[in-house]
């Protein structure tokens, strides 16, 4: 963090900062969200224009200046982004010296607890392909996705047990696959694609997802639908990752569940190295 505070004023490299944790860039970004309830990028954001906020309100420097040196290119780009903030422009704010938002310097304690062990198995595992059909959705992090339910209700179920019926390798039955997410955010994007392992072909009403070879890390989880499911994904990345010698790695991480009424058994994959 004292790092990334050196750094406002030119570049902050996340490879520098991977380095200083002793981990990969990817596995630092996806940590960081899970703890910090936001993505890297957009706390070096929001630190940025806590900074230039301070010395709008200064009046000792251009509104040109100030966003020269905190990276915008125009007096344009940096009204924007600082009135997305600040929910008031830079002229206006410096004008009626408003208050302002402010982003604090982030610090992270480590908390023992363990008091809930979690069941988990590694597992090698070969490329693979997976057959279904995917779509873009924002995240959500309590209760049902509207997104997600609506594009699975959208595909039917004729189309959805032909697709069980394709299933021939592990992890058996169908599974919901989410990768390529912007953030931890409530709204942020991600990829999501509903579709099974299989060695055969996709029809022609169905896309093809392939998967390379990796190590797995797997979860199960079984309580309460859907809660059970969102609170394993934040356990894993706030407490199996950093109280285990596995990194995540790119890739997608692959859900299967079974609902019984309003309880659930969630098996939960996700792409790791050691």
């Amino acid at each position: 963090m004292a790092r990334i505070e050196d750094d406002l004023e030119g570049e902050v490299d996340v490879k520098v900062l991977a380095r200083i944790a002793g981990t990969s860039e990817y596995h630092l970004r996806r940590m960081f969200s899970a703890l910090a309830g936001i993505p890297l990028s957009e706390y070096v954001r929001r630190r940025r224009l806590t900074k230039a906020a301070n010395e709008v309100l200064s009046g000792q420097k251009s509104l040109l200046d100030i966003a020269v040196k905190w990276g915008y290119g125009s007096n344009e780009a940096f009204a924007r982004a600082f009135k997305a903030m600040h929910k008031i422009g830079p002229q206006e704010a410096r004008a009626s010296k408003k208050a302002l938002q402010s982003q604090q310097i982030l610090t992270f304690r480590l908390v023992v607890e363990g008091s809930t062990s979690m069941e988990y198995r590694v597992v090698e595992k070969d490329a693979f392909r997976v057959v279904g059909r995917g779509t873009r959705v924002p995240l959500v992090h309590l209760g049902m996705n509207p997104a997600i339910v609506e594009f699975v209700k959208g595909i039917g179920m004729p189309v959805l047990d032909r697709m069980k019926q394709l299933s021939d390798g592990e992890p058996a039955g169908m599974l919901a696959l989410t990768f390529n997410q912007e953030g931890v955010e409530e709204g942020d994007m991600l990829d999501y694609f509903q579709g099974v392992v299989t060695s055969q072909e996709a029809p022609g009403d169905m896309e093809t997802l392939e998967v390379p070879k990796n190590t797995w890390a797997v979860f199960t989880a079984s309580g309460p639908y859907p809660e059970t499911i969102q609170y394993m994904w934040r356990d894993v990345y706030t407490q199996w990752f950093p109280s285990n010698s596995y990194e995540s790695v790119e890739g997608p991480s692959m859900l299967r569940t079974q609902i019984d009424g309003d309880q659930a058994t969630a098996e939960l994959w996700i792409p790791v190295t050691s």
